[in-house]
């Protein structure tokens, strides 16, 4: 008996000490979602390590989110892929992991479809199969020095994506020798009865079409001399849209890379051209607005940028959306490579960021995409909060509301010098401000006095800009405030910002600011948000 209860008292000591090894902070009561940092508006998994959103597919009335996920510790390890889902796209139901590692590698990114003809012949009981395509990432290989170590595989469910069977002749597309050889995002190419799975190749993007979702023929590539090279691209993403007000069809693709950013570290990037089936093509005006801005570039480089914080990287879009809504709906992880490993968050790392809805828009300089927050976030929204501003330069004024959970949207006439925006502060004399700067003409983010900075070097080193897209002196934004992040979108859509901050107490302030008289406030509402959890 002494014995037994020596090796309890053992096993005991070892969990708690694994568990605060690895973050868990309450090893009794796991996670309540009220933990220091912890997202009320955003999806973060219960405990442990997240990084890419991946196989985001629509079905059976739910939109399922996997994500990599690492469930032994809060930095980065062998890839699963983690599993919600959501009936509204606000609130999320943890699943257990949908994917394992296996004798042939992790489970790195990739896409997941509906495979609704049963092309696949994964069909059960007349039902469609969901079919996820996803990296296989040999470790060993890596190790040895060999190239080829990432090759392209598939499951497929038969129950609403709850369990998955790996495919049993693995790997669908084997490597052709290239080190960085991953993340397959797959659609129904339906002008061509064909499926299309685009991937990323080192720095470029390689597409390949099936019939079958089991045997994939190569068909081109993508990327030499376009875009931003700063990096390895990862997680692209192919999908046609309609042009808002004229009813023509462009095809987006979207491209994350890592490093390279427009204000450092990971981003993602996008084209906008056409597809026929074997190829992607720019645009003309698309291509050549971006030669254009390549000429004015100090490095011979231009890109269009999805957001232009430090903070949403890897996104894609969801597959099988309603036939009737004919929109994209986008979703990143609010995270940079830089520093994610390393962020002050004890139980868990990292979140996503809130979902938004892409269309393609006609400007001046060509076709360009827009992006929104999806309608179904309205539903957090809890009564207006009425204010008057008062502000002269030099005097913010309190908003008199907590800037947790809270969303502003802000028209501005605006004259061409000083800046204007929302600072928000704690007791501790932490500050972070976000707003526009009318003698750069560019947005901002302002985390350099946020609170905790010391855990890198690379989180906070100046201040983050966005430049102003749209002509006029109309400046419009819309924000919204979680515990540990904004998310800005600006331009009517054409411009984002999305970054986090980790105060040392939670800002309890928010007061607008400005510099200048010159300006003239056209539209401002502010609106606390439910938490989802």
């Amino acid at each position: 008996m002494h014995i037994q209860k020596l090796l309890t008292l053992f096993l005991a000591i070892t969990f708690l000490t694994t568990c605060k090894k690895e973050g868990i902070t309450d090893a009794n009561t796991g996670p309540t979602y009220q933990e220091q940092h912890r997202p009320q508006l955003h999806f973060s998994p219960p405990t442990q390590w997240m990084n890419d959103p991946n196989g985001m597919v629509f079905f059976d009335d739910e939109y399922h989110l996997f994500y990599q996920y690492y469930p032994d510790s809060t930095v980065w390890g062998p890839m699963h892929w983690g599993h919600a889902v959501s009936k509204d796209l606000t609130h999320w139901e943890h699943l257990p992991i949908a994917i394992a590692p296996d004798e042939k590698g992790y489970i790195f990114s990739g896409s997941a479809v509906v495979d609704w003809d049963n092309t696949s012949g994964f069909s059960k009981d007349g039902e469609p199969p969901l079919v996820a395509i996803f990296t296989y990432h040999d470790p060993e290989g890596e190790k040895s020095g060999a190239i080829d170590f990432q090759s392209q595989a598939i499951a497929y469910s038969n129950d609403r994506g709850r369990t998955w069977t790996k495919y049993e002749n693995n790997p669908v597309v084997p490597n052709p020798g290239i080190r960085d050889f991953r993340d397959p995002k797959v659609i129904w190419d339906a002008d061509n009865d064909q499926w299309v799975m685009v991937l990323a190749a080192q720095d470029q993007v390689m597409f390949y079409t099936s019939k079958d979702l089991k045997a994939w023929r190569y068909l081109s590539q993508f990327g030499k001399n376009r875009g931003a090279h700063g990096g390895v691209w990862e997680c692209p993403d192919l999908f046609p849209v309609t042009i808002s007000g004229t009813g023509a069809r462009k095809w987006v693709l979207l491209v994350s890379i890592n490093p390279g950013g427009p204000n450092g570290g990971s981003a993602t990037q996008y084209f906008i051209g056409d597809f026929d089936g074997l190829r992607f093509r720019l645009d003309p005006e698309f291509g050549a607005e971006m030669a254009r801005q390549a000429k004015k570039d100090s490095t011979g480089v231009a890109a269009s940028w999805v957001d232009y914080g430090r903070d949403n990287y890897a996104g894609v879009t969801w597959s099988d959306l309603p036939q009737e809504d004919a929109s994209r709906i986008f979703m990143g992880w609010m995270s940079n490579w830089d520093y994610a490993q390393v962020v002050p968050t004890a139980l868990w790392r990292s979140a996503m960021t809130l979902p938004r809805q892409f269309q393609v828009k006609e400007t001046a300089m060509g076709p360009r995409l827009f992006q929104n927050f999806v309608e179904e976030l309205r539903t957090l929204r809890g009564e207006q909060h009425e204010v008057d501003i008062t502000a002269s330069p030099g005097n913010p004024q309190d908003l008199g509301v907590s800037p947790q959970q809270l969303e502003i949207i802000l028209e501005v006439a605006t004259s061409n010098t000083g800046s204007f925006g929302f600072e928000l502060s704690n007791s501790k004399g932490e500050v972070y401000r976000v707003g526009y700067d009318a003698d750069a003409k560019a947005y901002f983010s302002d985390r350099t006095k946020s609170g905790k900075l010391d855990f890198s070097e690379k989180f906070a080193p100046s201040i983050h800009y966005a430049p102003k897209q749209l002509e006029g002196v109309l400046v419009n934004m819309h924000l919204i405030f979680d515990v540990s992040s904004v998310e800005l979108i600006a331009d009517d859509g054409l411009t984002a910002i999305t970054d986090v901050f980790f105060p040392s107490e939670d800002f309890t302030m928010i007061r607008f600011f400005k510099e200048e008289e010159g300006m003239g406030i056209q539209r401002l509402e502010v609106y606390p948000l439910e938490g989802i959890w």
